[in-house]
Order: C-alpha cells, then sequence, then structure tokens
C-alpha cells in the first residue's frame, strides 16, 4: 500500500481528460504494426530496493518468455501520476504501466487505457476485490499479480505473559489493549493520520461493522470510529496515532512500545531482522458475532496503455497475462510476502509461507477501495481521514464527526 496519496494529480487527469492518449504511439522501440515486437516500455514506481530487484526479476522472467527486452524507468510513487500526465500530453506513454489499484478507474475513465478484455485477457479465477479494482464501466483494464492488506499483529510474549489471548471481538479487543497497555507501552497501535494511508486503516472495522463508503453518516460507521475514539481516549492507545505513518506503527511494534498493531504484510521482513520479537498476525476482529472481516485491498495493477501499433499493444497484454500467471504470482508473493490474487493459489501460498496465513484469510474477503464509488473513492477518502481526527482531537463526536467533515 503506496502510502503517499496522488490524488491532487489525477484531478488533473480529469482536467485533461488525456484525450490525447488515446491517440498516443506508446514508448518503447518503434516498429510498424506488421513488424515483430522485440521491446516493450515499462513504468512503474518501485524505484527501492528490495522490491526494485525483486519486481525486475517477474518482469525479466516475462521478458524472457515472451522474446523480448524491457525498457523500465522507475519514478517515485508520489510522482507517477503527474508523470504519466506529462506523457499522455506528449504522447509517449510506456507500453505497460504499473498503477497503484485505486488509481486503475481514474486513469480508465480518461481514455489512456487500452480493455484487457479485449486483448485476451480475463478475470476469471481472480479475488473479486481485485477484478472490481480494474474495472471501469463494464471492462478490465488492470491485473494485479499479488495483493495485500492490512491485519491485526500480537506480539506473542506480552500478550502471554498478560495471560491475553489474541481478540475476535471489539470488546476484547479493548479489553485486550487496555490490561497490555503499561507504563511505556501501549496495548494497541494503529496509523489514524490525516492522509489517504489513516482511512485505509479504518476500512476493515467500518467495513467490517457494515459500513459504507456511499453512506458516511450511517451508525454503522460512527460505530467504527468509536472504536478508534474508545482506544484512544481511554489510553489504551497513543495520542500520536493521528500523526504516525504506518511506519511509525511498525516501529512501535518492534520497539516493544505496542503490544499490537494493525499493519501490513509488507513489514514482516523487517520485522524478521528483529528475532527478539515473537510476533503472530490474525484477522480484524468483528464488532458482532456472525460479521465477517473485511479489508481494503492493496498492491498494484498492471494496464496497458492505448497504443496506434496494435501489434505492440497486444504484446503489452500478453506481457501483463505472463505477469498473473500461476508461476509468477507465485515467485512474487513468496519473494514479497504478498499474496497471489488467483484465488485457488492461496492454500499452497500459505502451506510455503505461513505468517500469511491470516492476510490470505482476510484477502478472501477483502473489498476494492474503488469498487463502490470508482473514481470518486479519494473524495470519500479525505472525509474519512478528516472525520477521523475530529473525533481524536476531541473535535467533534464519533456520531457527528462525518458530518462536520462533509461540510454539513
Amino acid at each position: 500500500m503506496f502510502s503517499k496519496r496522488i490524488s491532487a494529480a489525477l484531478a488533473g487527469a480529469t482536467a485533461l481528460s488525456l484525450a490525447l492518449a488515446a491517440c498516443g504511439d506508446g514508448g518503447g522501440s518503434s516498429s510498424s504494426s506488421g513488424d515483430t515486437v522485440t521491446s516493450l516500455s515499462i513504468l512503474d514506481y518501485y524505484n527501492n530496493d528490495p522490491d526494485k530487484t525483486l519486481v525486475q526479476q517477474g518482469l525479466d522472467a516475462c521478458a524472457s518468455q515472451l522474446g523480448i527486452t524491457l525498457q523500465r524507468e522507475t519514478v517515485p510513487g508520489d510522482t507517477l501520476i503527474q508523470k504519466v500526465l506529462q506523457q499522455a500530453s506528449s504522447k509517449t506513454l510506456p507500453d505497460v504501466l504499473m498503477l497503484d489499484n485505486p488509481d486503475v478507474q481514474q486513469i480508465a475513465a480518461t481514455g489512456a487505457l487500452a480493455p484487457l478484455n479485449e486483448m485476451g485477457l480475463s478475470g476469471d479465477g481472480f479475488a473479486q476485490g481485485i477484478v472490481d479494482a480494474g474495472s471501469y464501466d463494464g471492462k478490465l483494464y488492470g491485473l494485479a499479480p499479488v495483493t495485500n492488506t492490512i491485519a491485526l499483529f500480537y506480539n506473542t510474549k506480552i500478550l502471554a505473559d498478560e495471560g491475553v489471548q489474541p481478540p475476535k471481538t471489539w470488546d476484547e479487543l479493548k479489553a485486550a489493549a487496555k490490561k497490555l497497555t503499561k507504563p511505556g507501552r501501549y496495548g494497541m497501535a494503529f496509523n489514524a493520520n490525516a492522509t489517504y494511508e489513516g482511512s485505509w486503516q479504518f476500512l476493515p472495522p467500518m467495513w467490517t461493522n457494515g459500513g459504507d463508503e456511499t453512506d458516511l453518516t450511517s451508525p454503522q460507521v460512527a460505530e467504527a470510529l468509536q472504536l478508534w475514539v474508545d482506544l484512544v481516549q481511554s489510553g489504551s492507545a497513543s495520542k500520536s496515532v493521528i500523526n504516525w505513518t504506518q511506519g511509525d506503527v511498525k516501529d512501535q511494534f518492534v520497539a516493544g512500545k505496542a503490544a499490537m498493531m494493525v499493519n501490513g504484510p509488507w513489514n514482516i521482513p523487517s520485522l524478521n531482522e528483529t528475532p527478539q520479537v515473537k510476533w503472530e498476525v490474525v484477522q480484524f476482529p468483528v464488532n458482532k458475532t456472525g460479521q465477517t472481516p473485511i479489508a481494503p485491498l492493496g498492491g498494484e495493477a498492471w494496464t496497458v496503455p492505448l497504443n496506434k501499433e496494435q501489434a505492440k499493444q497486444q504484446k503489452a497484454a500478453d506481457f501483463v497475462k505472463c505477469l498473473t500467471s500461476d508461476e509468477n504470482e507465485m515467485r512474487w508473493a513468496k519473494s514479497r510476502f504478498t499474496v497471489p490474487t488467483r484465488t485457488a493459489l492461496g492454500p499452497e501460498h500459505v502451506k510455503e509461507v505461513p505468517s500469511m496465513k491470516a492476510f490470505s484469510e482476510q484477502v478472501a474477503n477483502a473489498r476494492s477501495r474503488t469498487g463502490k464509488l470508482g473514481d470518486k473513492w479519494p473524495d470519500a477518502a479525505k472525509v474519512i481521514y478528516q472525520a477521523i481526527q475530529l473525533a481524536l482531537t476531541g473535535q467533534a463526536t464519533a456520531q457527528d464527526a462525518f458530518k462536520k467533515a462533509s461540510g454539513g
């Protein structure tokens, strides 16, 4: 989950409408439609190791399989969309474009992307949330080889020492967090900052409780926000959660300053570097018995910008198809602590990487952030993190925070 969101630039995409992209040339080496395609250009935001190298290995495997070379460009995540806009206006979009999954629908709405389902790709066998995230107006524009989500990490030694079981309900979560809170240590840590990351971490309680981004003033949403308020007001979670990033939350957990945390599997490599911290993961607790834990899907989708060179566009689609093959999904899932998006691969993946069990279970019912609102999701996400800030700083009750954040 890329923490630096970029909806302001996406708003600019609407203004430009990327109409130029519909007749763009695409990047990479030139070739006529009758020539053999020997090279593809790629743009993504994995510009730092270890992911940069791990992703490159997956890309190279597909390039070898298709008999092509790659011209890959990586940029910082918070600059990707601006780069896409610049390339669209100059008709230099890459042949293959990686996008954070909530951005796919917004870019597809501009007319810049080619429908994958018209080039031999299908969403069959993929987690439904992945298909929803990559689809717009009934057509499939992006597919993700792997995904991630968030769940509840807990320090096994601390819980055992305090005689606390991993919580399964919100009441158990609040009781456990309170008991686990000691001088110098909070029972619970989460990110509630004023960014899309704060909204992302709020989605498990909101969605699990039946809350819906199409009606943020519902009682179910208010109940979810009250959970965050209760944890902070009771002293079981730090007041600093309004400023913490997910990285800060992880640092608190690693330092023993938090017994539990909401976070994602991208932290596992770092946690594995601190073997003195013993941990396990469970799905996010439910409010009431019978509810299903629901969390958001993270990760990136691979798309094919429109290209007047049909042979190159088809080769790019074949490349995306290769990236989402069983073999490649398993390779990336194991090396990057992510979850395969093809549901049939779940059991084998968990067998090979047991620490991903809770995340794999969570993904089975996970939801796309753009599944209901499409390209209007960033507007709702902004209201969510503003409401969280209002409630946690005492400027509004959980019941009134969303109305106030919406301007009501």
